[in-house]
C-alpha cells in the first residue's frame, strides 16, 4: 500500500484540479456569453481574465473551508452536500462581484442556470471520484485495543463506514503486550481507546518504527498538550500548558468581530425570525420567546434567548431535563425549527449585549452542568471562553454524540483557537442548518493532518 500513496495522492490532486477547472470553464462562458459586453465598460483579454481567477480563487477557498476535495474522506452524499453548499456560497459572491463591476444588478438568471450545471458536474465529478477512490483505497482492516471505557459506540461509528474501516479483531489493554503487538503486525493500523498512558506509548512508539497506522481516542490530558507552547530551557525542550483561557487582546479582537458581525447580519436574519416567530404563535398560541439561565465565562449565569420549541408545560415541574429523539414535549413547529438551528436565531441578541460569542461551547444550564462535572470533573475546563451560538462540537458532532465526547472537541476548539477558525466554523454551520443530517461526517477543520485518512 505504501508504495501507492504517491499514486493516490496525485489522483486526489488531479480531482481538484478537474473540479475547480470544469467549474471555472463553466463560469467563463457564462461570463463570456451574459455578463462581460453588457458592463459599463467591457475588460480586454487581461481583465476577463482576471475575473475567472478570481472565481477559482473563491472556488479554492470554499471547497477547502467545507472539504469538499475530500470525497474519500467523506460519505459520497457528505461530500456532495459540501460541493452544493461551496458552489451555493461561491456563485453568490461571484454575482455580488459582477454586480460591483457592472455599477448596477446584473441579471441573475444567468447564475442559476451556472448553479444548476454546476450542480451537475460536481454530482458527476463525486460519483467518477468517489469510484476511483473505492479502487485505490480500498478498507483498511484494524485491530482495536481498548481499556476500562466502552469503546462500542466508537466501533458502531466505525462500523458505518464499512468502506473505509473494518475493524476485524478486539484485544484488552491489559493483555500481555507482547501478544498485542504481534496482533497488531498481522493488520495495516490499530484503533486504541482509554488504553493506559503507559502502554499507549509502548503501542505507538512500536506503530511508529513499523509505520503501522496508529488511531487513538484522545483523552482530555492529550487535548490540553496538543495546545501547549513549545519552549526551550537551555537545552531542553519543554511543553508550557496553561489555563489562563484567551489572552485580552485575542478576547477583545472576537469581541469587536462578534459585535460587528452581529450588526451587519441582523437586518438579514428579521424576515426569517418573523417568519419563525409567526409560525411559533399560530401553532398553539403560547409565547414565542423562551428565556433559559446557562452559563457563560467563569460560570457567569445570564439568560439565552431561545425560539420556544417545546410545549409551554414541558417542564411544569420545575425539573430539568435533557431533550431526546422522539421527545414528546417538542411542537410541531419546534421539530423544524430545532432540525435547522433555528430556535437559536434571537441569540443574536445576547450576542450584541456581550454575554455570548457567535463561536465557542453551547452554554449548559447550571443544574445540568452540576450533574455532568460529577462523571466529568473536567467539564468546568470549557468554561475559559465565552459560550457561543455555535462551535465546533455543533458541526462535527450529531444530536446524539455524548457529552464527553463534546466536552472533548470544545476543549480542542478551545486550545487552537483562532480568528480563522472561528469563521470557518460559522460557514460549516450554515452548511448544518441547510443540509442537516450527520454531522459528525463533516470536515475536521481543527488543523487537519494532510492525509487522506
Amino acid at each position: 500500500m505504501k508504495n501507492y500513496e504517491p499514486i493516490k495522492r496525485a489522483v486526489s490532486w488531479l480531482s481538484a484540479v478537474v473540479n475547480t477547472a470544469l467549474l471555472a470553464a463553466a463560469f467563463a462562458v457564462v461570463w463570456y456569453t451574459c455578463y462581460s459586453q453588457q458592463i459599463v465598460l467591457p475588460f480586454y483579454r487581461k481583465g476577463n481574465w482576471m475575473v475567472i481567477g478570481i472565481y477559482v480563487v473563491i472556488c479554492v477557498i470554499f471547497n477547502q473551508v467545507y472539504g469538499s476535495f475530500r470525497v474519500g474522506y467523506l460519505r459520497k452524499t457528505e461530500a456532495f452536500y459540501s460541493q452544493i453548499i461551496s458552489v451555493i456560497m461561491i456563485n453568490l459572491i461571484t454575482y455580488c462581484q459582477v454586480s460591483v463591476i457592472g455599477r448596477d444588478f446584473m441579471h441573475f438568471m444567468p447564475m442559476v442556470f451556472l448553479t444548476v450545471v454546476d450542480f451537475i458536474i460536481v454530482l458527476v465529478w463525486t460519483l467518477v471520484y468517489s469510484f476511483i477512490y473505492q479502487k485505490l483505497y480500498p478498507p483498511r482492516r484494524m485491530i482495536i485495543v481498548y481499556g476500562s471505557r466502552n469503546a462500542g459506540n466508537l466501533v458502531m461509528k466505525m462500523s458505518q463506514r464499512a468502506d473505509k474501516y473494518i475493524i476485524s479483531e478486539s484485544i484488552k489493554a491489559d493483555e500481555d503486550i507482547g501478544i498485542i503487538k504481534e496482533k497488531i503486525l498481522g493488520y495495516g493500523a490499530v484503533l486504541m481507546y482509554d488504553v493506559p498512558d503507559h502502554i499507549r506509548n509502548d503501542i505507538l512508539k512500536f506503530c511508529f518504527d513499523r509505520s503501522l497506522r496508529a488511531y487513538m481516542a484522545p483523552k482530555i490530558s492529550d487535548i490540553i498538550v496538543r495546545g501547549a507552547q513549545e519552549i526551550n530551557l537551555f537545552d531542553s525542550p519543554l511543553l508550557l500548558c496553561r489555563n489562563d483561557g484567551l489572552s485580552f487582546e485575542i478576547r477583545a479582537v472576537k469581541r469587536i468581530f462578534d459585535f460587528i458581525f452581529a450588526l451587519v447580519i441582523l437586518p438579514f436574519l428579521l424576515i426569517p425570525m418573523a417568519i419563525v416567530a409567526a409560525a411559533i404563535k399560530l401553532d398553539d398560541g403560547g409565547p414565542v420567546i423562551y428565556r433559559q439561565e446557562r452559563l457563560t465565562t467563569k460560570g457567569k449565569r445570564f439568560k439565552v434567548l431561545k425560539f420556544r420549541s417545546m410545549r409551554v408545560d414541558a417542564e411544569k415541574d420545575g425539573r430539568a431535563v435533557l431533550a431526546k429523539d422522539n421527545d414528546s414535549r417538542i411542537t410541531k413547529v419546534g421539530a423544524f425549527i430545532r432540525k435547522c438551528r433555528l430556535d437559536e436565531l434571537p441569540q443574536i441578541f445576547n450576542i450584541i449585549k456581550g454575554d455570548m460569542s457567535f463561536v465557542g461551547p453551547r452554554p449548559e444550564r447550571p443544574e445540568i452542568a452540576a450533574e455532568y462535572e460529577k462523571t466529568m470533573a473536567e467539564f468546568s475546563f470549557r468554561l475559559t471562553v465565552k459560550a457561543g451560538l455555535t462551535g465546533y462540537a455543533q458541526i462535527m458532532g450529531k444530536y446524539d454524540t455524548t457529552p464527553y465526547d463534546k466536552l472533548r472537541m470544545d476543549l480542542m476548539y478551545i486550545e487552537k483557537y483562532s480568528l480563522l477558525l472561528d469563521l470557518k466554523i460559522i460557514l460549516m454551520t450554515i452548511k448544518t442548518m441547510i443540509f442537516p443530517g450527520d454531522t459528525n461526517e463533516s470536515e475536521n477543520i481543527i488543523k487537519p493532518k494532510q492525509d487522506n485518512e
